[in-house]
């Protein structure tokens, strides 16, 4: 059976221990979780005027993933933090204009961490630019109150988590479906007539380990390849 076929849009880093200058790189644990689940993962390279129904032709489903932090002019603030990093035009232009696409062309979406941000900001919401008690190398419980749509058979789930900022205001038409026990918003449901869903945890951190983790990837992956069997009738 083939795999999905599934898009991770590639981050910039300004180095890595492979390459000798910058790099694009997509988060190995991240690929590896797609792969546990079936699926066949695939990075892009970020490039700004990207015709997207050229470029995701053939694509089951598409992962934005973490990285960096998005310039809060984006949901018109000015940066009041000095914890903001990794900020980058290019890479907010291409993020912003493929989630619109996916969402536009009902395209299976998981956005984690930074995506699950920007799907929040694309749809006009606002972002806490730096939280009190941030939650970086943090694993605690999330309460999840749609479950099944994400794959889970558990109400309340261990999550890892990397990320100092939240979401504050919510986008047009999201509905949050996870929280932490402080109330930070954990996963939103994304406005779409496909499968699409973003979380603030990382579940590539755990999947090895945790059967729930895992379950969202293969949610995803199994969306995807519904996907591509009504695409190809």
């Amino acid at each position: 059976m083939t795999r999905p076929r599934i898009a991770i849009l590639g981050r910039f880093a300004d180095g890595t221990t492979v390459t000798r200058s910058r790099g694009i790189v997509t988060a190995r644990a991240l690929a590896d979780a797609v792969w546990a689940a079936g699926g066949d993962p695939l990075t892009f390279l970020p490039i700004e005027g990207s015709d997207w129904n050229e470029r995701m032709a053939g694509i089951d489903g598409i992962l934005m993933p973490g990285g960096g932090d998005l310039d809060p002019s984006h949901y018109a603030a000015e940066i009041t933090s000095d914890e903001i990093y990794g900020v980058d035009a290019v890479q907010d232009a291409v993020d912003f204009s493929l989630v619109k696409w996916a969402i536009a062309n009902a395209v299976p979406l998981l956005a984690v961490c930074r995506g699950c941000q920007l799907v929040n900001v694309a749809l006009g919401g606002t972002l806490i630019q730096h939280m009190e008690d941030d939650h970086r190398h943090k694993i605690h419980p999330v309460k999840v109150a749609a479950g099944a749509d994400l794959g889970l058979t558990q109400d309340i789930v261990e999550s890892s988590c990397y990320h100092h900022q939240a979401i504050d205001k919510l986008g047009a038409g999201l509905e949050v479906v996870a929280t932490s026990d402080e109330g930070v918003v954990e996963a939103i449901k994304i406005p779409s007539e496909a499968w699409a869903y973003g979380v603030q945890w990382h579940p590539e951190d755990t999947f090895a380990e945790n059967e729930q983790q895992l379950a969202v990837f293969k949610k995803f992956v199994a969306e995807a390849a519904s996907f591509s069997s009504r695409r190809q009738r």
